[in-house]
């Protein structure tokens, strides 16, 4: 007999379940990157992406075992009427109906908290995938892998392309640090994460609005608590000080020779100056000194963005398979 029940994201018996569940599904659904640490996922259940409130729900079997669960993430600042769920199921118990208990259960919550549409991003050609499709849920956004092989890259392309942005770039200086983002940066980053809102996002996605105060509080806290080293460069506007473009890396300390970017945006009153390019060849020099072990760099783009993946292009990323699809239902459409 197969229970759903409301899990304490801070238990740690609870939380190393669950990680067992999503390392033995990444071991069958994931055949590119490595699993995140036990560390990284447990504040993720505990904290969420950004600090986005949630719920932790889980599949528990008779003698205990967890079989399934999810983090069920219910934003709180835009999308209200909005819960990201995405059930994980141990590949050894899938097709029993586990899934679709947990998302019945959820659907009750967050019709509860409001919530009229569902989201989530899986993995393409997934069981994950598979299971949006049988629930009846709507393609909304499609992403591709792009993986960047540092080793690959010839020597001096990087340092070309990088002189080729500057003399774009004229009028504008570059700033880099380490950690989350300097307090003295804080509301000029407000800037950037708001132009980020110009990228595809899908059709229902209401637009995020960031100040000061939201990127000292809702950024940067696996880098504070030690769980992934980050870095940071951004363009500044000599004439105004405005900060005009960004691009951010993430390291996981247990998987060090991977780099998972971040957002990279590009302010609209500065665009046609290369900065994308600028600010994405001084974050490699700046990784080729403070992580000379790296070997990758993970990104994903919209399949629609085509001035980043222009970029990407010219430094040298590749489109690797499985990519991401992101999907949405309505809540009242799950049965």
């Amino acid at each position: 007999m197969m229970r759903i029940e409301q899990c304490d994201p801070a238990d740690e018996k609870t939380a190393r379940a669950c990680y067992d569940v999503m390392l033995a599904a990444h071991k069958v659904d994931e055949p590119v990157e490595p699993p995140m640490s036990y560390a990284t996922f447990a504040h993720y259940i505990r904290e969420g992406w950004e600090k986005t409130p949630g719920e932790l729900w889980a599949a528990v079997e008779d003698g205990g075992e967890i079989a399934g669960f999810d983090r069920m993430a219910l934003p709180d600042l835009e999308n209200l009427d909005k819960a990201y769920a995405g059930p994980t199921v141990h590949p050894a118990v899938r097709r029993r109906g586990i899934g679709r208990s947990l998302l019945r259960q959820e659907a009750e919550r967050a019709t509860a908290h409001g919530r009229t549409l569902f989201g989530a991003q899986v993995i393409a050609g997934s069981a994950g995938e598979a299971f949006a499709v049988a629930v009846g849920a709507r393609l909304d956004l499609e992403e591709v892998r792009r993986i960047q092989y540092l080793r690959q890259i010839a020597p001096g392309t990087v340092a070309s392309l990088r002189a080729t942005a500057e003399r774009a770039a004229a009028g504008y200086s570059l700033v880099t640090w380490t950690g989350p983002t300097p307090d003295e940066h804080c509301g000029a980053m407000a800037g950037v994460f708001n132009a980020f809102n110009d990228a595809p996002h899908g059709e229902n996605h209401e637009p995020e609005f960031w100040d000061a105060d939201r990127v000292r509080e809702r950024t940067g806290s696996l880098q504070r608590a030690g769980l992934l080293r980050g870095y940071g460069v951004a363009a500044l506007h000599d004439a105004t000080g405005e900060m005009a473009a960004f691009t951010g890396v993430l390291v996981d300390r247990e998987s060090p020779s991977w780099g998972f970017q971040q957002l990279t945006a590009v302010t609209r009153p500065n665009r046609g100056h290369r900065l994308g390019l600028l600010v994405k060849t001084a974050m490699l020099e700046l990784l080729a000194e403070a992580e000379p072990q790296l070997e990758y760099i993970q990104t994903g783009n919209a399949a629609v963005n085509e001035h980043m993946i222009a970029v990407n292009d010219q430094l040298g990323y590749r489109v690797v398979e499985p990519g991401w699809n992101a999907y949405e239902i309505a809540i009242s459409d799950i049965h």
